[in-house]
């Protein structure tokens, strides 16, 4: 297992997405200005059949005037009258076409585009959650690994001082090293904490967690195979700090089948970890998009503006769909891709969410 000295990101890039997005907008301002060519040139054309039949009005009134001499005159009159009105009729029905089929081009590319785009946010809100779910995974595995030190067997066996101090030492140790932590507690099966690895920083031995939600899961587990992942609080007793607690059984003789014996729990320094995820999304400027991580309630958990960690919920339409993108009322775009888990971390049901301002 890997120390977390920072978070794992896999790359990813929107240079692509920003092409087809230049492209569109090349083809939507070309499209515009074959348009207003079209109207622009059919209106000369409406004035010049203006002119036409103005010239043949006078005409005609002209041939009235020489009687019998102008008649022909007045036939050919009516001829270049009528030509004019075709003209124009013609003229009018290709700005009508025209600007029809400009029109569903214009609003053909204009969905195109948005589907481009909707794609590509959902395609980022998975990588968001993708990435929090691959370094939770880890979490998940120190926990178990950690409940078999034998530090903390020992100490959990028998919790005299020389054996609290060395689990205590040995819980710093691990703190020096895997710097996503804020503290790791070592309960005895009452809930009490009996030894903790940051003792300087928070005076934790001695308070009793048996009415936590992750304590009484982990007082259930069956094997020392197994864990719980908590949801994400605020912890009053680490500063009232974000937190993930992870939780394992610690067992007799260290072995996966012993009898329980005390329960390891670690808090992982949420806040700066998913600040980091959420703000490192790579979209546009152009986006004015907010990267949010919501929880199976649909409150948000991590916001790349920081802004309703913990006490907002968002309205997420998902239809079942573990993935989508839709327009709400007001024109927002909203994109959401569900956990897909990693590895034996299932996930929580957690969402990546992309909310795209009009």
């Amino acid at each position: 297992m890997s120390a977390a000295l920072g978070l794992k990101t896999k790359p990813t890039t929107t240079e692509p997405a920003d092409d087809d997005s230049d492209i569109s907008a090349l083809i939507n301002r070309l499209t515009a200005e074959v348009n207003q060519i079209a109207v622009d040139k059919t209106k000369s054309i409406q004035q010049i059949t203006n002119q036409m039949k103005m010239l043949a009005l006078n005409a005609l009134i002209e041939s009235s005037r020489a009687g019998a001499q102008g008649a022909g005159f007045a036939v050919v009159a009516q001829e270049v009258r009528g030509v004019g009105q075709q003209v124009e009729t013609i003229a009018r029905e290709l700005e009508t076409q025209l600007t029809k089929r400009t029109g569903d081009l214009v609003a053909s590319i204009d969905r195109m585009s948005q589907r481009s785009r909707g794609e590509r946010m959902m395609d980022l809100s998975l990588n968001a959650v993708e990435l929090i779910d691959r370094n939770l995974y880890e979490r998940t595995c120190d926990v178990r690994w950690w409940a078999t030190d034998s530090a903390l067997v020992d100490c959990a066996a028998s919790p005299a001082p020389a054996a609290v101090t060395y689990a205590s030492q040995r819980l710093g140790v691990i703190l020096g090293a895997y710097t996503v932590y804020l503290d790791l507690w070592l309960c005895d099966l009452d809930g009490n904490v009996i030894a903790n690895g940051r003792a300087d920083r928070f005076r934790v031995v001695g308070q009793n967690v048996a009415h936590t939600k992750w304590f009484r899961e982990a007082k259930t587990l069956r094997s020392g195979d197994d864990y719980v992942a908590g949801d994400i609080e605020n912890q009053q007793l680490l500063g009232n700090a974000q937190v993930a607690t992870y939780c394992a059984n610690i067992r007799a003789g260290g072995q996966a089948n012993g009898a329980p014996i005390g329960v390891l729990a670690i808090h992982f320094d949420w806040e700066p970890q998913a600040r980091a995820i959420v703000q490192g999304v790579r979209v546009g400027d152009n986006d004015r998009a907010r990267v949010l991580l919501v929880d199976s309630h649909f409150r948000v958990i991590a916001a790349s503006d920081g802004q309703g960690i913990l006490s907002e919920r968002i309205s997420l339409s998902h239809d079942g769909q573990r993935s989508g993108f839709y327009q709400d009322r007001s024109g927002t775009m909203i994109a959401f891709h569900a956990t897909p888990g990693y590895e034996t971390y299932r996930g929580l049901g957690w969402y990546g969410v992309i909310v795209c301002a009009v």
